[in-house]
């Protein structure tokens, strides 16, 4: 479980996201930044039970900085107003598909994970590994719980293709998937549950369910 105050925290930065008002609430980061980090940890220390490519990640290797990278946006806000974490073999800069934790009060919590927007290359074998392996892949996203607690894949607009990718027929059983330019799933957080002891366990169950999923995607990534 995550604690009240480090929700209270993002939810105050969030309305006053500036360095004068962050600068006098260094303490309050700080508190809150150790209480995300504390939880992470015991996700990673539970989940590379299951999943040895994560066996030894701290969480430091996984969160994310809480400054934001304004120098190509138009939005000139320093911070995040959310924590992240993304856990994944060789932590957060890797190319491979991983697990993600994000905490933002207001709604916008979720965990999931996957493969966010790959390159080319990378794209183009994830694609072919789904064609050709279609019936091995169609079994991981029909899994009880993948389906409970996620339903499907992400298939939105702004991950999906409007027509086919070259090289398939429209008719491709596999079609809506290899349309696809990021490969992620994800289930949502109420606030409340951030702040439950059944936070952990949650967690746990979901990304366990998620782990066949980048398993299959990791055997395409260099």
């Amino acid at each position: 479980m995550l604690e009240p105050q480090t929700l209270k925290f993002l939810s105050q930065l969030k309305k006053n996201n500036n360095k004068s008002w962050f600068d006098a609430h260094r303490a309050q980061y700080e508190a809150a930044r150790i209480d995300f980090s504390n939880f992470i940890q015991l996700v990673i220390d539970a989940v590379q039970k299951n999943d040895t490519t994560i066996t030894g990640l701290t969480a430091r290797d996984c969160i994310f900085r809480i400054n934001r990278d304004i120098r190509f946006s138009n939005d000139k806000t320093p911070y995040k107003s959310h924590f992240g974490a993304s856990i994944k073999r060789s932590g957060r800069k890797s190319p491979f598909a991983g697990y993600y934790f994000h905490c933002e009060p207001g709604g916008q919590s979720f965990i999931g994970g996957g493969l966010w927007q790959p390159e080319s290359p990378a794209l183009k074998g994830l694609r072919q590994e789904i064609d050709y392996n279609w019936e091995e892949f169609q079994s991981i996203v029909k899994k009880k719980d993948f389906k409970k607690i996620y339903g499907d894949v992400y298939k939105g607009s702004d991950v999906s293709l409007s027509t086919t990718p070259k090289g398939y027929e429209k008719d491709n059983p596999a079609v809506d998937y290899l349309r696809l330019k990021s490969f992620i799933a994800e289930t949502k957080i109420t606030d409340e549950e951030l702040t439950k002891a059944s936070l952990h366990k949650k967690t746990v169950a979901a990304f366990e369910a998620l782990q066949p999923l980048l398993a299959f995607i990791n055997r395409t990534v260099a």
